[in-house]
């Protein structure tokens, strides 16, 4: 009688180790299968998604950046030092082990995004490569003119297809070197190989190619850049495209090109970005702006919460602090 009791008990703990496991492979599994990308997973959604450019790299900015209810942080590069050991810092700051832990995610609350400092006519890849190796979600790629620019610009985010391949698009030209970011991301390195695409050309992709339209030129080829597969949104720079246009940034013919791009986005379903404020946010969300900044270098300071509050209200997402 004792034996076969022993052997209840080992059937038991069996029986209970083999659930652990199987529950632990299904939640690795799900986990795997997530959407880490905050901001895609925004955009994905039809959602309006809210966030900031900053300059600001230092352990307090990156702490508070982690924590609050913004979509994404542009950690902007073109106007501020190109530093990658900085940036990789900030990145690894950013890292909030605590919402790790009570999520039981990896995801990021907010998506660090990196705008490079080349423009498009410079045809830089290794800029983008440098920023992606360290384990950014996406690139801003400032002044992209044509095509060619924009297929440049996102071949440089993409690794070469497995051979077979039924993406399409154009053919990713990054170099191969993804065990930092892999680590960055949580997970091994062929997972992010596979899943370090962009997306919506790759529809499990977690990377973000926001290209930039600033410039007569590009708002001349403008269609032909938003056509560009592989483009996960547009940005348009009112301050330059005006000066690029001769004209001041209050000049109608500047609102007028900016409707011009974003009524193509709309066309095309490709979400179209512009900067913000308090007093410009719910307009920006009601003309169909999916991508809106609401400050630049000072965190969240009164004024961007002010502003966020009233966006989110507008696209009828939750307020909360």
């Amino acid at each position: 009688m004792a034996v076969a009791f022993r052997c209840d008990i080992m059937r038991y703990y069996i029986k209970a180790l083999m659930c652990s496991v199987l529950c632990m492979f299904i939640l690795t599994s799900v986990s795997h299968a997530d959407r880490i990308n905050h901001a895609i997973e925004v955009l994905e959604g039809e959602r309006v998604a809210f966030g900031i450019f900053s300059g600001d790299r230092s352990f307090e900015n990156a702490r508070s950046l982690s924590r609050t209810l913004l979509d994404f942080v542009i950690v902007d590069m073109e106007h501020k030092p190109y530093d990658v050991e900085v940036l990789q810092t900030f990145l690894l700051r950013m890292t909030d082990k605590r919402a790790i832990a009570d999520s039981g995610s990896v995801k990021m609350r907010t998506t660090p995004i990196v705008r490079i400092p080349a423009n498009g006519r410079e045809l830089s890849q290794f800029l983008v490569k440098q920023v992606l190796d360290v384990g950014a979600f996406g690139v801003v790629l400032p002044m992209i003119e044509n095509r060619e620019e924009a297929e440049n610009a996102i071949s440089s985010l993409r690794f070469p297809q497995v051979k077979g391949s039924k993406e399409g698009g154009p053919v990713g030209q990054r170099g191969i070197s993804p065990d930092q970011a892999a680590w960055y991301w949580g997970m091994s390195r062929n997972e992010y190989v596979s899943r370090a695409d962009v997306w919506p050309l790759d529809t499990k992709g977690e990377l973000l190619a926001i290209i930039q339209i600033e410039t007569a030129k590009g708002l001349f080829n403008h269609e032909e850049i938003i056509s560009t597969p592989g483009v996960g949104a547009i940005f348009i720079g009112p301050t330059d495209l005006s000066a690029s246009l001769g004209l001041t940034r209050d000049d109608p013919e500047v609102e007028q090109a900016i409707q011009t791009i974003l009524k193509t986005c709309t066309e095309y379903g490709v979400p179209c970005g512009v900067t913000a404020d308090a007093n410009s946010v719910q307009t920006r969300v009601e003309q169909g702006f999916r991508i809106v900044t609401v400050g630049m270098d000072s965190g969240v300071s009164a004024p961007v919460q002010k502003a966020m509050d009233i966006g989110r209200k507008a696209a009828g997402r939750k307020v909360e602090h």
